[in-house]
């Protein structure tokens, strides 16, 4: 049940507790009190006396943008768009963020709207996760930095978790996951630190892994991959009133 408010947009899954353990939510002319209680597609829902709408099933879908791809779904210099990319399986879906036409990696698509601005929300703050390959060679202050935060000329970064990959001659590969969402963080880190970066690869969102899935296919999501993203809102506290 309170999944299928929250859905709705009636309230967060732990607001929708609330309300339903208040007896203000209705199925079919009766209160229900029990969390658990499943919602048929032709029941009648009611919050507070009034009706809510059933929300048509979303689309998700996991995509592996290659570099040389513009995240938008048009593009005034005529590039190649994720649009291209998803050809008749468009419709209404929307990326969630963005992937610098240089980066590649997973891309998420939905037309579940509420889900997209949470997910991207800096209050949530969800894990993304980039393989970089950089110039030289991190230093332990290098990570210890990475770990605290670094200042960057545009803005400062929160820290960072990170793993050394691999270590070669003149370069390296780092695994970094941050969580936030600003423009080219990962690159600006590194630069700042002297270490540019030459290759740039997104591996994970959140719950969701990019896994196997070759450059330029696409792919739903799982039931559960779904679930994970849609419990992530949720984990927030809700804010409570001063005594």
């Amino acid at each position: 049940m309170n999944a299928f408010l929250a859905h709705a947009g009636i309230a967060s899954r732990r607001h929708a507790d609330a309300l339903i353990a208040a007896g203000r939510v209705r199925v079919n002319g009766s209160v229900v009190r029990e969390m658990g209680v499943r919602v048929e597609p032709d029941a009648r829902v009611e919050v507070d006396g009034r009706p809510v709408a059933p929300v048509a099933a979303s689309r998700y879908l996991a995509l592996h943008k290659p570099v040389g791809v513009v995240t938008t779904l048009y593009d005034p210099k005529r590039r190649r768009t994720i649009a291209d990319l998803l050809g008749e399986e468009r419709g209404a879906l929307v990326p969630v963020g963005r992937l610098d036409y240089d980066t590649s990696g997973l891309l998420l698509l939905t037309d579940d709207r509420p889900l997209v601005h949470y997910l991207l929300h800096p209050r949530y703050g969800v894990e993304k996760t980039y393989r970089a390959i950089i110039a030289g060679r991190l230093s332990p202050r290098d990570v210890r930095a990475l770990l605290d935060g670094v200042r960057t000329p545009a803005f400062r970064a929160a820290g960072a978790k990170v793993r050394v990959v691999a270590v070669r001659r003149d370069h390296a590969v780092i695994d970094l996951t941050i969580h936030e969402g600003r423009n080219r963080q990962v690159r600006r880190m590194l630069e700042a630190l002297g270490h540019p970066v030459t290759a740039l690869h997104r591996l994970r969102f959140g719950p969701v892994a990019l896994g196997a899935l070759p450059p330029g296919a696409m792919r739903p999501l799982t039931e559960r991959e779904i679930l994970a993203l849609r419990s992530l809102p949720a984990r927030r506290q809700e804010p409570t009133s001063p005594a």
